[in-house]
């Protein structure tokens, strides 16, 4: 499960216990990134503060892992890169999928080797309650890409880790929206004080 994660919050999290059980995945490893290309215009809290709130928001879950692959990567992060590593990590045989949000998934024909990436995972599109599937699976029929794209819905996926941010620097609570240990380690730090 890739994502800023900036912060994570129960929407990544119901996100991915939920592909966990439909998908009889092994284990869900969630990969904050580390200088994301696709954000390359945008400020993002630095990668260590993300990688170590994803820490703490995921410690309590066995079937969760935190890894620090692209948060170690020197230069622009791309999921092709990381695709390759986890191919080479766990071998020809293991079955990746790559979970997103679904209006993501329409992003990635855009990024980096498309192609290549749509032949070494399956992706794994969150939708909210409402989102019309039948007209998702439509277009991608119609686009007529490699990708194996299958649909999970997930009702916590209302929460945005950007309203979050905005929250913080308005003074506005964000208990109940993540972890604890997630909400303390960002008072504690000052993160969001400021939004650009």
């Amino acid at each position: 499960m890739g994502g800023t994660f900036d912060p994570i919050h129960f929407g990544h999290l119901v996100t991915a216990e939920e592909a966990l059980v439909q998908f009889n995945l092994d284990r869900v490893i969630f990969m904050p990134t580390g200088n994301p290309a696709a954000k390359a215009r945008e400020t993002v809290t630095p990668a260590e503060h993300r990688y170590l709130m994803t820490v703490l928001a995921t410690a309590a879950n066995p079937d969760f892992d935190v890894s620090r692959m692209e948060v170690d990567r020197p230069g622009l992060t791309y999921t092709i890169d990381t695709l390759h590593s986890l191919r080479a990590e766990h071998g020809p045989s293991a079955e990746l999928f790559f979970i997103t949000g679904a209006d993501a998934v329409w992003e990635i024909v855009a990024w980096k080797e498309a192609e290549k990436v749509a032949d070494l995972a399956t992706f794994i599109a969150a939708t909210r309650p409402g989102y019309d599937l039948e007209a998702a699976r439509a277009s991608h029929e119609k686009a007529a890409t490699r990708f194996r794209i299958e649909y999970i819905e997930v009702p916590a996926l209302a929460i945005s880790s950007t309203d979050m941010r905005r929250r913080v620097a308005d003074g506005r609570p964000i208990r109940y929206l993540t972890p604890e240990p997630v909400v303390a380690y960002i008072d504690k730090h000052g993160l969001y004080r400021e939004v650009g």
